[in-house]
């Protein structure tokens, strides 16, 4: 069984974030939570102290802002052993309707913040000869999305980011591990405004960290785990379609209500 001794979680306010948070406490890991509500931190940061006996840090942070990881690892004294990058958002709209600036926001969160994350934690880490990193990805990340055009690419990178920093850093110890999940009940959908860009069955936070824990606990820890069956069969069929029919059916999956 994988066990952390402090861990970093982004966008722990809600949803995945505050999931990861509660599971990594469970297994007994001082936390840090990052997110820009610092009310909710604090909220949380209290219940996992009383519940599980650890010590849980608040730092708020717009990830949004260049440098966001570097200053992130500065803020935060000694060691980790372990972080989630779990951050993101996502818009839906044509691209030529979105706004420029949401759009800025989205990919200097979904994958500017990550790289800058993964690069100032990992080391530490590597020196440790310990650890792990979990990105989280997405089924989005296995084929483009007409009307989530930044969202998928962006998730697409994420995964395929995540491979490579898993290649480099697995002989030294560390794993490395692009979760995927599909439609899952968390404010996301709230925030991309319309549940017409979620595609299958939602699944429950729980479903996904059950999916994590699985992956981080294997000895040999893979690169990318897609949370549901359904999903991984999905993402497996992707490979097996021609891109540009892929894309039109994908983009009539997602059309708005």
């Amino acid at each position: 069984m994988y066990q952390p001794t402090r861990s970093v979680v982004t966008g722990a306010s809600s949803g995945l974030g505050a999931a990861y948070a509660r599971a990594l406490a469970a297994r007994g890991s001082d936390l840090v939570l990052v997110a820009r509500r610092a009310d909710r931190l604090e909220a949380l940061a209290a219940e996992l102290e009383a519940a599980h006996g650890i010590r849980a840090e608040v730092v708020p942070a717009d990830l949004s802002l260049p440098g966001a990881g570097r200053a992130l690892r500065e803020a935060v004294e000694g060691g980790v052993d372990t972080l989630v990058n779990n951050a993101g958002f996502g818009t839906h709209d044509l691209l030529v309707d979105s706004d420029p600036r949401l759009l800025e926001q989205e990919i200097a969160v979904d994958v500017a913040a990550l790289v800058d994350l993964t690069r100032a934690f990992l080391p530490g880490m590597l020196a440790a000869g310990r650890g792990a990193i979990v990105n989280i990805a997405s089924t989005a990340a296995f084929q483009p999305i007409p009307r989530m055009a930044v969202y998928g690419a962006a998730k697409a990178f994420v995964l395929n980011f995540t491979r490579a920093v898993w290649a480099e850093a697995r002989p030294h110890g560390v794993k490395v591990l692009a979760v995927a999940p599909g439609a899952t009940r968390t404010e996301f959908f709230d925030v991309v405004g319309t549940e017409a860009a979620a595609v299958g069955r939602f699944q429950r936070p729980e479903d996904v960290i059950r999916t994590t824990l699985r992956a981080l606990d294997r000895t040999r820890t893979p690169s990318t785990a897609v949370s549901g069956r359904a999903n991984a069969f999905a993402a497996w069929m992707t490979r097996l379609v021609p891109a540009d029919t892929l894309t039109r059916m994908t983009g009539r999956l997602v059309e708005r209500d």
